[in-house]
């Protein structure tokens, strides 16, 4: 088996070292831990992942370590995601009930009219880097609660943090036939992907990657497949009398996680002529801006890209915008070649003809400058994807028009655009996903209904059709 390392982007030090899982081996052991899982009752799955949160709680400070290092995102930073991971389970406790309460209905003769729902069996999980434990945590917490069982590999990238999260289910009880790890790369999730044994697939990652997987399901669609993917994000400020608060928004928007978030504003779309008193004051946040290791002290904004492929990926899609037109207003560089910090880059692509409408992960915010509000709308939605957008406005009416004419499925007002409640629906249209929305709506993929008609005593009639006894 390949031998898999994880270094910490911020530093290059060897965080962990490990192999490639056996698949086969870890499906086969999921199937045969999964029914005896889902023949306990709700309440018996729900009280050992309220002792998950518990036992997280016990570890945050050395889990928020982990995933800091791996990552390089701030401590700060880390250790909300860790208190992501406590928080979803009383959350999908919650929507449970709420999305996936048992009816039962008066019907014909005597009859009762039930609906439940059933685990569809095991779950395979694939997860991205840039919320290591956060992101396949919102889907594994459902799912177990629902009484899946559960194979989670996580990214090639960010392999400790999963294995640390699978360590803190099974220390909380969880069976360990119940949810298993498997460690890889693409081959290994392709493997698992396509794998006869799994029931379904849940994924967030790009939409790329969410594509490829569509494809592969194609001819399964007796198996579920929830798709949580990427956006290339608009932003628009518009006649706004607080320039500093639209300023903060944008760099929030934009950089927040080194633009390492799926919901992180690619596109700032302004009025033309009015941009400079907003640019000045970005311009003012973006001087002030920490760059630094996980541990710093003073703690840093943001940290580095997850690793230097990525950096040079970013810094190329940078440069070709820059070749083709893009004008730079901050320019994006890389301070040491042989580590993957990113400085905020800002370009002006107004006047760039055929602009490429792709997710640059990283922390890259591009201009966009229209005539009036109409057209602000039409360049928010000159995009595939559609998973957020945000409007920065004192007018209402304005807001209503954006809410009513954007298509994603986050769209906020006055605040960023990588702000979304775990209280409510999260998801995207177009190549953002595939309609299945998750946090609190991932109870609907986690679990399908069944309607049942039931009387104590069977009876029947057949009133028509019937030549006379």
């Amino acid at each position: 088996m390949a031998e898999m390392i994880s270094y910490e982007p911020a530093t290059g030090a060897e965080l962990w070292r490990g192999i490639a899982g056996d698949v086969d081996g870890e499906v086969a052991a999921a199937r045969a831990g999964w029914t005896d899982w889902a023949r306990r009752t709700f309440e018996e799955r729900a009280e050992i992942l309220r002792r998950f949160a518990d036992i997280v709680r016990t570890h945050d400070d050395s889990f928020a370590d982990i995933i800091a290092r791996e990552t390089g995102k701030p401590l700060w930073e880390a250790k909300g995601e860790v208190d992501a991971v406590i928080g979803k389970v009383g959350i999908s406790i919650a929507a449970y009930g709420e999305r996936t309460a048992q009816r039962s209905m008066e019907g014909a003769l005597g009859a009762r009219n039930h609906v439940r729902h059933k685990p569809h069996g095991v779950l395979a999980v694939l997860g991205p880097y840039n919320f290591p434990a956060h992101l396949p945590n919102g889907h594994i917490v459902p799912a177990l609660l629902a009484g899946n069982a559960i194979v989670f590999k996580p990214s090639e990238k960010t392999p400790a943090s999963g294995a640390f999260l699978v360590d803190l289910f099974h220390e909380a009880g969880v069976p360990e036939t119940v949810i298993r790890i498997v460690q890889g790369g693409r081959d290994e999730g392709k493997a698992l992907a396509g794998h006869a044994g799994i029931d379904g697939l849940l994924f967030t990652g790009s939409a790329g990657a969410g594509a490829a997987l569509s494809r592969q399901f194609a001819d399964t669609p007796q198996r579920i497949l929830a798709l949580e993917l990427g956006g290339n994000n608009p932003l628009v400020v518009w006649d706004t009398p607080d320039i500093a608060a639209a300023a903060t928004i944008v760099v929030q928007s934009g950089y927040l996680s080194a633009g390492q978030r799926c919901t992180c504003g690619r596109r700032l779309i302004v009025r033309d002529g009015a941009e400079g008193p907003l640019l000045e004051e970005v311009g003012k946040i973006l001087d002030r801006i920490i760059i630094g290791g996980p541990h710093d002290e003073p703690a840093p904004f943001m940290g580095p890209v997850i690793d230097n492929d990525a950096a040079t990926q970013v810094l190329a899609a940078y440069d070709r915008l820059v070749a083709n037109g893009a004008v730079v207003l901050r320019a994006m560089t890389r301070p040491d070649p042989a580590k993957p910090f990113l400085t905020p880059g800002l370009i002006d692509v107004t006047n760039v003809a055929d602009l490429p409408d792709e997710e640059i992960f990283g922390p890259l915010v591009q201009l966009i400058r229209v005539p009036d509000f109409d057209a602000a709308i039409t360049a928010a939605n000159a995009t595939r994807y559609g998973l957020a957008a945000s409007v920065v406005t004192d007018d209402a009416a304005l807001y209503d028009r954006f809410w009513a004419g954007v298509r994603a499925g986050v769209i906020n007002w006055n605040r960023p655009t990588n702000g979304a409640p775990s209280n409510a629906p999260f998801g995207g249209v177009g190549i953002s996903g595939n309609h299945r929305p998750s946090a609190f709506y991932a109870a609907d993929y986690c679990a399908y209904p069944v309607t049942s008609v039931e009387a104590e005593e069977a009876r029947a009639t057949i009133g028509q059709g019937l030549l006379q006894s």
